[in-house]
């Protein structure tokens, strides 16, 4: 299947661009995108994405690394990240021309075909060198079950499962780009995960817009001429000192310098997409929920119709490696993919 996206060079004017690297100065320490913890009950000790992180185990990532320690893995793929807004939440002065840009919403709109567009939540990665994001596809978000009340890579499963689909809340995400470092490309498969990739240079206030849900992606690894992030660890931070120097702190000590150019700075923007103001106030309303348990006893139906599973239910952890491995369709990355 293929998905539509559109690309947007320039994303915006001059000044509005400058306004962006002006206010993620300002902001602040920006914190580790480390995992949110471990799952309780199904998948209880797994890590909210268990299933990137274990098809980033099993292929050792973009560039091949495999019987590199865990270590050595969770630094190259725990960048730093911050919320900007969330809904009429803004936490970054000046961001309101990124969370209502119009470009934005009637791309959604033709996107998923929906014309009821409500922006959600804009937040920025920044990756220092020697950083990449691990091949997949993004948290999606079902009536009465998201990232706050069932582990992230069940969700996963939900979608690629096309179970759920009644109850699936469409979504669509815009990535802009804010610096120009070498490396960093974002890359896609908008025409499924068994056709070639294509590639996207992070360029200066340049966007994509796609269906990130659906479409696996991933960040080509930031060149590590400039240095590299083995030195880091969760719990660390990443600030401005000057206009152009950025400092990574453990605490009050400095681990690391980078300059600004050396960086991979991106601002996305999500966005709730509905059928019409009926659907959005069901959502709202909680009219017509899931429930963990309707979930689970879906998708252990379908695996036994599958005759993935027979007996009795399996331990927790077990279960959740079936469901991964049944479910979602990681790509192979090889073929030569072309640019965007």
């Amino acid at each position: 299947m293929t998905h539509t996206y559109r690309q947007f060079d320039p994303l915006l004017t001059d000044d509005e661009a400058r306004g962006i690297l002006e206010l993620c100065r300002a902001f602040g320490p920006h914190g580790m995108y480390s995992e949110e913890g471990l799952n309780e009950g199904i998948g209880e000790g797994l890590p909210q994405r268990y299933d990137s992180v274990r098809n980033f185990v099993m292929t050792g990532g973009e560039r091949g690394s495999k019987g590199v320690d865990m270590l050595q893995l969770l630094a190259r793929t725990n960048y730093f990240r911050e919320t900007y807004a969330y809904g009429p939440d803004v936490r970054a002065p000046g961001i309101e021309p990124f969370l209502h840009h119009e470009g934005f919403v009637e791309a959604a709109r033709e996107i998923h075909g929906r014309p009821v567009v409500e922006p959600a939540i804009v937040f920025a990665n920044m990756y220092v060198p020697g950083q990449e994001l691990a091949f997949h596809t993004d948290v999606p978000e079902f009536r009465g079950a998201n990232r706050k009340v069932l582990p992230q890579w069940l969700l996963v499963v939900m979608l690629h499962s096309r179970l759920f689909e009644t109850w699936r809340m469409p979504i669509a995400t815009a990535v802009s780009w804010w610096t120009e470092s070498a490396g960093g490309n974002f890359v896609f498969y908008p025409d499924g995960p068994t056709a070639p990739a294509k590639e996207i240079a992070a360029k200066y206030n340049t966007s994509v817009i796609i269906d990130t849900d659906e479409v696996f992606h991933g960040v080509d690894p930031v060149s590590k001429e400039a240095g590299d992030c083995s030195a880091l660890r969760p719990g660390m931070t990443l600030s401005a000192l000057d206009a152009r120097t950025w400092l990574v702190r453990d605490g009050e000590d400095e681990v690391a310098r980078f300059d600004w150019s050396d960086l991979r700075f991106s601002v996305s923007w999500k966005a709730y997409c509905f059928r019409d103001e009926v659907e959005r106030k069901t959502w709202r309303e909680h009219s017509d929920d899931l429930s963990a348990e309707f979930i689970l006893d879906k998708l252990e139906a379908d695996l036994r119709k599958r005759g993935r599973l027979e007996g009795p239910r399996p331990p927790a952890s077990d279960l959740a490696e079936m469901l991964v491995e049944t479910y979602i369709p990681f790509p192979k990355r090889g073929a030569t993919a072309s640019a965007a």
